[in-house]
């Protein structure tokens, strides 16, 4: 595997303390730009996932510590689900994506990266947005900084978001 350098990276990941949990950690730090938190709910929160698949891709997460889906409370996954519809329609008009990946990974198995907190990502697409980097050179480009995208998206919910999001 080729490797590339970001050392502009060390600086975030040297401030990630030791933790059971980031996605409950995260939160309760109350800096949502360092964390790139983009939006609290009363139930769930969104944040910007700094591993991204693609530009615009973000995770929906309810505050609550629940490992499984099917553990959630009526009143965090109809936040949830309200939550991604509304983020559906921020990135359409701030990104202009062809279409999105949506899901839910439950369990290490499964591709949980954080398999004790349900989380649901929310992945923008292209066509031709997949290339030959990842097949041939073991390497994922991702053509914006965290940062940029960050601030575009923030603005954008800011500037959209229902009464009922």
């Amino acid at each position: 595997m080729k490797k590339i350098f970001a050392p502009w990276r060390m600086s975030y990941i040297g401030s990630i303390p030791p933790s059971d949990c980031i996605f409950c950690d995260f939160p309760a730090r109350g800096d949502d730009c360092a964390t790139f938190i983009l939006h609290r709910g009363e139930t769930c929160f969104t944040i910007m996932n700094i591993y991204p698949y693609n530009p615009g891709h973000v995770m929906v997460i309810p505050f609550r510590h629940v490992a499984d889906y099917d553990g959630l409370r009526d009143e965090e996954l109809l936040e949830m689900h309200r939550t991604v519809r509304q983020w559906l329609r921020v990135i359409r008009k701030i990104m202009a994506p062809q279409g999105f990946n949506l899901g839910v990974n439950v369990g290490k198995v499964a591709g949980a990266g954080v398999a004790g907190h349900v989380h649901l990502h929310i992945v923008p697409r292209w066509n031709g947005d997949t290339n030959f980097m990842p097949v041939f050179g073991d390497v994922r480009v991702v053509p914006e900084a965290l940062e940029a995208t960050y601030g575009r998206l923030k603005e954008g919910w800011n500037e959209d978001v229902p009464s009922d999001a």
